[in-house]
């Protein structure tokens, strides 16, 4: 009889295990005002989690205007200037801290995804309780495209050494989602990052849970088991 497979956790960042979407919803609030640049907050928080590329191009669209690569280069470091302001005070979502230790004690495959660089998610890795010379942590400069391409759950759980097809890809948004799919992994949503659950499941998600406490007290209908 052919083993079973062990299912792995490949897990976004911001909004799925720490409560940081609206820090940056504000933070990229405020670096767009430096440049004179009015955008409501919700249409900022429709666009967290997707690259920083198709972030400016969805920005362009919405404000009539181009950014140069001098403008882009300001808006991200006054968005790390601002963000770094609050993320100190950044908070773990319920359950998350137990959630990790659980795949951890259990010998379960569990990295980290983040569109975000090294520059504003160190900091909040390190709240979190993660430690970096132990655990998988993909950032944004370590690959190509950020999501909705895949590269950044590829890269993990390559890095994991785990197969895609048998990860469960956990995030809070569509680009998420659409990263999961088109990586073949198996998308689970949370709703700790503002999105509905009917918006998780058309992009991708199989299964949506609250937040890291409510897929935990869950983790046997994913898979999460010895």
């Amino acid at each position: 009889m052919k083993a079973r497979q062990q299912t792995s956790f490949l897990f976004d960042l911001d909004g799925t295990l720490v409560d940081s979407v609206y820090d940056h919803v504000i933070a990229w609030h405020y670096a767009l005002m430096e440049e004179g640049i009015e955008v409501s907050l919700w249409r900022l928080h429709r666009k967290i989690g997707m690259s920083g590329g198709l972030f400016a191009k969805a920005l362009a669209r919405e404000t009539g205007r181009d950014f140069d690569e001098a403008t882009l280069n300001r808006l991200r470091q006054s968005h790390a200037r601002h963000y770094g302001q609050v993320s100190k005070q950044t908070r773990p979502l319920p359950g998350a801290r137990e959630l990790l230790k659980y795949l951890s004690d259990n010998d379960i495959p569990w990295a980290i995804a983040t569109s975000g660089r090294m520059e504003t998610a160190g900091p909040v890795l390190e709240i979190l309780g993660v430690n970096l010379k132990k655990t998988v942590v993909i950032t944004r400069d370590l690959v190509r495209y950020a999501k909705p391409d895949p590269d950044l759950f590829l890269a993990a759980a390559e890095k994991l050494g785990v197969s895609i097809e048998t990860s469960c890809v956990v995030g809070n948004s569509i680009w998420d989602m659409l990263a999961a799919r088109r990586a073949r992994g198996l998308g689970i949503g949370l709703l700790s990052g503002g999105y509905g659950t009917e918006e998780l499941e058309r992009s991708g998600a199989y299964r949506v849970y609250d937040d890291p406490a409510d897929l935990l007290d869950h983790i046997d209908e994913v898979g999460g088991r010895r």
